[in-house]
């Protein structure tokens, strides 16, 4: 069965145009056009962010924790599984092994892509929910996506990025260990990206 479903990436996360306060996570599959946009809620959306962007909390968010007790029981997580969709909502389920069996438990969507990245599974979808909510989005519509959503990150993050040159590496990386630590991890995601500018001219 396995061999009919269909193998998603995560593009990213953005602004929900839609409903205010939430957030919009992007799913392509992974040999296509489509992209599934799912309305999530901003924990989920920064658990989320936290991975792609390859940032390190002070303390472990709830699903570092759940990866981690999971571990120390023997139980990883195979892949991921959107299967379902009802009445605009997705539903997932999560397959795990301990080693001996397989199990499934059902989850919601946003909590089981960020579980998928942090143990490092693939995330799968039933075709049929694919051929009912995939939209091919045009290049630039997917720019003027990206465009509205860099825009609202600046509008809230203390500093432009662009100003973040004027600071030696030892004081982006304690304002980087400060954002996080207060949780803002959309400017701690700016410095982060000029330190690796500046490790990449080096």
């Amino acid at each position: 069965m396995q061999n009919k479903l269909i193998r998603l990436k995560v593009i990213g996360i953005s602004y929900s145009q839609t409903q205010s306060g939430a957030y919009a996570l992007i799913l392509a599959e992974e040999k296509g056009e489509r992209r599934i946009p799912i309305i999530i809620g901003g924990f989920e959306a920064q658990a989320i962010v936290i991975k792609l962007e390859n940032l390190e909390p002070p303390r472990p968010l709830t699903h570092d924790l759940f990866r981690s007790f999971a571990m120390a029981c023997g139980v990883t997580v195979e892949q991921v599984l959107i299967n379902k969709l009802r009445e605009g909502i997705f539903y997932s389920e999560i397959v795990c092994t301990d080693g001996e069996r397989r199990f499934s438990i059902d989850s919601r969507t946003s909590d089981a892509v960020a579980l998928a990245l942090r143990f490092e599974c693939p995330i799968f979808i039933e075709p049929q929910i694919l051929n009912e909510a995939g939209i091919v989005m045009s290049d630039t519509a997917e720019e003027e996506d990206k465009k509205k959503a860099g825009e609202e990150a600046v509008k809230k993050s203390p500093a432009p990025p662009n100003e973040y040159g004027e600071f030696s590496v030892e004081e982006l990386r304690g304002m980087l260990t400060e954002a996080v630590s207060r949780e803002d991890y959309e400017q701690a995601a700016a410095i982060r990206d000029e330190l690796t500018r500046r490790k990449e001219k080096e």
